[in-house]
């Protein structure tokens, strides 16, 4: 590799929403995410609904309900 052009890697943490907490290594620090294998449904065989209005509901107020 050639030097001075890769930014620097080290160990960050990786936290989601649901508290848990994995440690890797990346060129970024302290990383947050919304969702992880502990608390994905394809992972935990659970329904969770993440985004409970989301799309849909933003689509409709942009552009009302044209019947």
């Amino acid at each position: 590799m050639k030097k001075g052009i890769h930014p620097p890697y080290k160990e960050t943490i990786i936290r989601c929403a649901c508290g848990a907490q994995y440690t890797t290594g990346s060129t970024k620090e302290n990383l947050k995410v919304e969702i992880c294998s502990a608390c994905h449904p394809l992972f935990t065989g659970k329904q969770k609904f993440v985004d409970s209005g989301g799309r849909i509901e933003r689509f409709r107020r942009k552009y009302g309900n044209k019947k």
